[in-house]
């Protein structure tokens, strides 16, 4: 029996949504990157940017490949860079209006 969609986006949402991978995403948003460039922005250790790495080309999210030695990462589709895009614009509206109850709150204790 197939997985019903609800849960197969449930299950998206839970691969991405670790910080590590958010970071991986995002810095790939401007163009393909080596491991090495990852791991030097990115503050962990190589086994867990690999095991991360290795989530999201599971989740078909990412692709690498291989230039010798070196390993390159890459979306595997513009739409994964608009997602984040999408997010960040979600995110600093919630923030926005967080700031506004804020200051709200603070007015209404100075008065």
């Amino acid at each position: 029996m197939p997985v019903p969609l609800h849960q197969a986006k449930a299950d998206f949402f839970r691969t991405i949504g670790h910080p590590v991978r958010v970071q991986v995403l995002e810095m790939l948003r401007e163009g393909p990157l080596p491991v090495r460039d990852l791991l030097s922005a990115i503050d962990v250790e190589a086994s867990n940017l690999s095991q991360q790495l290795a989530v999201l080309r599971r989740a078909g999210v990412v692709t690498a490949t291989r230039d010798g030695a070196t390993v390159v990462y890459a979306l595997s589709t513009r739409d994964v860079a608009e997602l984040m895009a999408v997010a960040r614009s979600i995110l600093a509206e919630v923030l926005a209006e967080q700031g506004e109850l804020l200051a709200e709150l603070r007015a209404e204790a100075r008065g």
